[in-house]
């Protein structure tokens, strides 16, 4: 039997990256993006690295006071043991929200790390290849900089350089929000176009007046139209709008996606490996919604969903990307890029080892940040 390569080290810094302007979508205000970004080190001398949003939680306590103290000591080969064994000591702060927040981080971390000991990139060592993969263009950031003719000049320079697939977040008004979507449309007629409702309707009345002044667009998706928690109100709306409804970006942990699929909510479970159990835990949500037949897609962190949903076999998943430096995912902008090729495709990021690179540390190091364990020196 090989001797066991142990985890001697987990560490994590928070990263608040900053924005263009401040992102304001009814009550909530974004005035920066704060990720955490852990690092795993082994006793063969690897390291693993994953990445996550912190949505203003205490992702970085987290992992430091109830996860590192049960990785630290464990054979890498027994990650799965040991993110169930993790989840199981503290069930109340692991089984959801922060909590399963910072545990999924730690989990691809953990994969990271093993699939580079294994000098094998992340698609190769889950059992797959990394393959072209729809991308989707996020459109219309930050949203108070962003009128209609911008939104429409945007959608037209990507669709020139191959894009064919959009989303937009909402507007600064109902009225705005309109209007971006009917630029985007203009200047793409034959693209997939899709928005994000970001949370900010209080009701299905509401919500599907809004849907239906917008459903001669051809929309692809309303996605997040309410908070998480109403699965039936999120039903009755399905069956008032004529677009697919998509759900699920900042869910995860008990009942999810059981609650949605169980009320019939959504046409699109939203899947996000960072804050869904990584790929250990992750990978039965998607299970769960095979067996339902309910579709899935992932929701941003490129680097990650592209290279496991293909490993995975779902290749035909659309892959979302922010438009660099507008304050849609900051992090990523650090890191590599996509490449579009035919039919709106994009080309496999970089392979190997591992994710490949997952951090930018001189670009972390240019933001306000917290890291007392020097892991971005």
């Amino acid at each position: 039997m090989p001797s066991p390569v142990t985890i001697v080290d987990v560490s994590v810094a928070t990263i608040q990256a900053q924005l263009p302007a401040p992102v304001v979508f009814g009550d909530w205000v974004m005035k920066m993006r704060e990720f955490a970004t852990v690092r795993i080190r082994t006793s063969s001398g690897h390291e693993g690295w994953a990445f996550t949003l912190t949505r203003d939680g205490a992702v970085a306590e987290q992992i430091r006071k109830s996860i590192a103290p049960v990785y630290v000591g464990t054979d890498i080969a027994d990650r799965e043991r040991t993110f169930r064994i993790t989840k199981g000591r503290t069930y109340g702060s692991h089984s959801a929200g922060v909590g399963l927040r910072a545990l999924s981080i730690v989990d691809l971390a953990a994969w990271d790390a093993a699939a580079r000991i294994a000098d094998k990139s992340i698609a190769e060592f889950l059992g797959g290849t990394a393959k072209p993969m729809p991308a989707t263009c996020i459109i219309g950031y930050p949203p108070a900089l962003m009128p209609p003719q911008k939104v429409g000049e945007q959608v037209r320079d990507f669709y020139a350089d191959g894009w064919r697939r959009f989303k937009a977040p909402m507007g600064v008004n109902l009225d705005e929000s309109e209007a971006r979507l009917r630029a985007a449309r203009h200047n793409a007629p034959d693209a997939w176009l899709g928005t994000d409702l970001v949370w900010m309707f209080p009701d299905v009345d509401s919500a599907a007046a809004y849907a239906n002044r917008i459903g001669d667009l051809d929309i692809g998706c309303i996605e997040d139209i309410f908070p998480p928690g109403n699965a039936r109100k999120l039903a009755e709306l399905r069956k008032r709008v004529p677009m697919p409804i998509w759900q699920g970006d900042e869910q995860g942990g008990s009942y999810y996606p059981e609650a949605l699929i169980m009320a019939g909510s959504v046409d699109r479970v939203r899947v996000d490996l960072t804050c869904m159990g990584g790929i250990t835990g992750g990978r039965a949500v998607i299970d769960e919604c095979l067996a339902a037949g309910v579709d899935f897609g992932p929701h941003m962190f490129p680097h990650t969903h592209s290279q496991v949903f293909s490993a995975w076999g779902f290749d035909d998943k659309p892959i979302e990307w922010g438009v660099p430096w507008t304050g849609v995912h900051p992090y990523d902008d650090a890191l590599a890029q996509p490449e579009i090729i035919e039919r709106g495709l994009m080309k496999p990021l970089p392979q190997g080892p591992g994710f490949g690179k997952m951090i930018d540390k001189a670009w972390c190091l240019s933001q306000p940040h917290q890291d007392p364990d020097n892991i971005l020196q």
